[in-house]
């Protein structure tokens, strides 16, 4: 959800799959492309076997949502295996065949990339087990969840990206309007990587609410990869080549992109009073807070990965023990947190 990592093009192994995935959706038939995934499956009878298979697993956020998981599971009784898949698409085919294998009744997936979708709603049909995704969406019938429809999205815990992204860009709105800066004299950065459809959602819905508050601020959009580093380089290009800018709001997908712009702002010797990041996460933000020094990160959306991990699994669980239809969505809370918060929220820094 947080953390792709590439261009705004497929990574080099996810387009190595693009011949098999066409073949994939050629030979599906109408009635499996509609499913979106939550193909007909046998209730079990006994221990209940799943497993979660997590992209960029030793990340903070997916470390949270394991660990909910495992919990859930251990309360529930199921036997769990989390999987860290990486940045691999390649290993992600391999990891769902290894699951199926090692009969799994139920696989639960944040993919490294969409364009794999199709491959693993696919293996998971012909297995007759149960297929759910968290944090990020996949389509069944084609790579790109942004143009699929909706009956063919496979069912998804995680969190609405346009609730987040809108709280967000309402925060950033109230913290110019406290700052009272000339519209003319600001820019707004919206930073993402912009194949990943949630992000996309998370950051339209964040202008949105900022220009219903704050009109007349004008916004540049930056692709990055969703990295720290990432986004401090391509911030870096976009703040140099706006001289004229004096005051800066930045929010994007995750915490990674916000955290890269206050940095880059910060070495381009824009002071903190001059800067307004709102990230989403709270886990690098938080950072920053502790620090005890003047930052230009005012705000985090808290989002809890334990919380999507242990829904997920709960919803995996209803499935398969009791034959309850997977929601289209189900979303976990969010916490609006600062530097005066965070710590009572429980927020964890990574």
């Amino acid at each position: 959800m947080f953390r792709s990592v590439g261009g705004t093009g497929r990574t080099p192994a996810a387009a190595s799959l693009l011949l098999a995935l066409g073949l994939t959706a050629a030979c599906s038939t109408g009635q499996e492309a509609s499913s979106g995934g939550d193909a007909p499956v046998a209730k079990v009878e006994g221990k209940i076997s799943m497993t979660y298979l997590q992209k960029q697993g030793d990340q903070e956020y997916f470390v949270g949502e394991a660990a909910g998981a495992k919990a859930k599971a251990a309360e529930l009784g199921v036997d769990l295996k989390v999987v860290n898949l990486g940045n691999d698409a390649n290993k992600t085919i391999s990891e769902v065949q290894a699951a199926v294998a090692q009969a799994s009744k139920g696989l639960i997936i944040v993919v490294p990339d969409p364009a794999v979708g199709p491959q693993v709603v696919q293996a998971a049909k012909d297995a007759k087990v149960a297929l759910l995704t968290s944090d990020d969406q996949i389509c069944s019938n084609g790579p790109d969840p942004s143009v699929c429809a909706k009956d063919n999205l496979v069912p998804r815990i995680g969190f609405s990206g346009a609730q987040m992204g809108g709280e967000v860009g309402k925060r950033a709105a109230e913290e110019f309007k406290k700052a009272d800066w000339n519209p003319a004299e600001t820019r707004t950065i919206s930073a993402w990587k912009q194949d990943v459809t949630v992000c996309g959602d998370r950051v339209k819905a964040a202008k949105e609410a900022f220009g219903a508050v704050a009109p007349g601020v004008q916004n540049i959009d930056v692709a990055t990869d969703n990295t720290p580093t990432g986004a401090q380089d391509k911030i870096a290009a976009t703040v140099t080549a706006n001289p004229g800018v004096k005051n800066w709001v930045v929010w994007g997908c995750n915490d990674e992109n916000v955290q890269g712009g206050v940095t880059a702002l910060e070495n381009a010797g824009i002071g903190a009073d001059r800067v307004i990041g709102v990230g989403l996460g709270a886990y690098l933000a938080c950072k920053n807070w502790g620090s005890g020094k003047p930052s230009g990160m005012k705000a985090a959306l808290f989002i809890n990965g334990k919380d999507v991990g242990a829904l997920a699994v709960q919803t995996m669980y209803d499935k398969l023990k009791n034959g309850t239809e997977f929601p289209k969505e189900a979303f976990a809370p969010t916490t609006m947190v600062d530097a005066t918060t965070w710590k009572s929220a429980g927020v964890t820094c990574s």
